[in-house]
């Protein structure tokens, strides 16, 4: 597919709402179109300067499909480029949802964190502006609009009990029993770098110890610890003990609010890790089947089994966790509608304190967007995937605490963090709205500093990989450093 993008800098814009409608598309951008007929597939973005104004034209052109629309901004509206934006990305909206006869719910909005989006409309405009902006010039729908108000004053209640001086900490294990064909994150399989794991412990330690001193000299305060990856459960019941007491050794843990570890992997979790994890303070774990369907399993090379959920959950449980998330993930290869109804149903008798419904992604690192494997779930299968566990999370007492969106998600859709009252996950809101300090130790972590007096925000990245991590770590130990300069900085420009 080729992208003409004339005249225009929305060039960033136009990409992504083209993949919302076309996500397993290869997109050309140009700025001028070539006469050799090389792509049947064509979509024409252009903005015209006019004497009285500016005209906007899109066209599709898709084998022996035609249409197109233009819109004429006079003199006084057409001075602002985030409004020839929108009515451009409207037009070209309007043109894909005719061709592709499905009409995305989040409307023309692409963005990461559309509740943040919501609550600074609100902010400006106030409650019925901000909502009717939202809905009637940003497309998005009734139903995701009131998915975006409920959890923005949800997840508002965890907000408002920050401090500035809080911080959150997170802890990586970039280790996996094996790869998802649909995981783009920085993680390795336990069978090809097992023989990392104790080094890569050690140095962890010592990253966490130098974190801790990094942030009681600066007098910051432990709000919530999170263990994620990869999968932490990757590490024996040895390991985890050293790693946690570490944290606990490392930090003054009087003010956190929750302790927070991945077990993810249902085939990674025994009665050992569990003990060990309980021993040390541990409030919060995950389950994450995906899904109930074992065939789906299999497609998407995770090797454990409906069976080892349903017992890793009951053994966590008898463990003494009262507060377990489940994740699941609609739209993956090979599961249908009446499947994910299956699963979302059985994970809800297993009543978890929370459960997490995301959308597939397929990212470009991802093996099933490498091998060009397309799923057989359409974007409007998933919308009605979510559509049903809206429904009955609600009905069941869940709430939505934390909403954010991710590229190339089928049917441009949304993952929700759902948690029954008071088993929010304080971690999660603060990672994905941006407003408190994360110090990350560990391979793939990015560290984010909050300025406690703006909306700025410093990002400080760890090396990627564990052999990486592990050869370059006194490097990257004074690159942990910085933490206390940009502090400064911030201060500095508050004074």
């Amino acid at each position: 597919m080729i992208l003409v993008i004339d005249g225009h800098p929305f060039h960033y814009e136009m990409e992504n709402l083209c993949r919302v409608f076309f996500p397993y598309q290869k997109i050309k951008v140009m700025s001028v179109l070539s006469q050799n007929g090389e792509d049947d597939q064509l979509i024409y973005t252009g903005l015209e300067p006019l004497p009285d104004g500016l005209k906007i034209s899109v066209r599709v052109e898709i084998g022996t499909y035609r249409n197109e629309k233009s819109k004429t901004l006079g003199l006084t509206g057409c001075t602002d480029e985030k409004e020839q934006e929108r009515h451009m990305a409207i037009l070209l909206f309007e043109l894909l949802t005719q061709y592709c006869g499905f009409t995305p719910k989040w409307g023309i909005l692409t963005g990461v964190r559309p509740v943040k989006l919501l609550r600074r409309l609100i902010a400006e405009k106030g409650e019925r502006e901000g909502l009717d902006y939202f809905r009637n010039r940003l497309l998005v729908s009734g139903q995701k609009t009131d998915l975006s108000l409920l959890t923005m004053r949800n997840e508002g209640k965890i907000l408002e009990q920050s401090r500035p001086e809080s911080f959150s900490l997170y802890v990586s294990i970039p280790f996996c029993p094996t790869r998802c064909s649909y995981c783009s994150f920085v993680s390795s399989s336990v069978e090809k770098t097992a023989k990392l794991i104790p080094q890569y412990l050690s140095l962890l330690c010592e990253e966490i110890r130098h974190t801790a001193k990094v942030a009681a000299d600066l007098k910051l305060r432990l709000e919530s610890v999170y263990i994620g990856g990869g999968t932490p459960t990757t590490l024996s019941a040895e390991q985890m003990n050293v790693l946690l007491t570490v944290i606990y050794d490392s930090f003054d843990m009087a003010s956190c609010r929750e302790f927070t570890v991945e077990a993810g992997r249902p085939d990674t979790i025994t009665g050992d890790k569990l003990d060990t994890m309980a021993t040390h303070g541990v409030t919060r774990i995950s389950i994450n089947p995906q899904t109930l369907n074992d065939e789906v399993l299999k497609a998407i090379g995770r090797r454990h089994t409906t069976a080892q959920t349903l017992s890793a959950f009951a053994m966590a449980r008898e463990h003494g966790f009262g507060n377990i998330n489940m994740d699941l993930i609609a739209g993956l290869p090979q599961d249908s509608v009446e499947s994910f109804i299956l699963t979302l149903d059985e994970v809800l008798r297993l009543a978890p304190e929370s459960i997490t419904v995301h959308t597939l992604a397929l990212k470009r690192s991802a093996r099933i967007f490498q091998e060009e494997s397309e799923p057989f779930v359409s974007g409007a299968q998933a919308a009605e995937m979510l559509d049903y566990a809206d429904a009955q999370l609600l009905k069941y007492g869940y709430l939505p605490y934390y909403l954010y969106r991710q590229s190339r998600m089928v049917g441009n859709l949304e993952n929700t963090g759902w948690a029954k009252p008071g088993f929010e996950s304080p971690y999660n809101v603060f990672i994905m709205d941006e407003s408190q300090t994360i110090l990350a130790c560990g391979a793939g972590a990015a560290s984010k500093i909050k300025d406690p007096y703006s909306d700025g925000l410093t990002r400080i990245f760890n090396f990627k990989y564990p052999y990486e991590y592990i050869s370059r770590f006194e490097e990257m130990i004074i690159r942990k450093d910085q933490v206390k300069t940009v502090y400064d900085q911030f201060c500095g420009v508050s004074e």
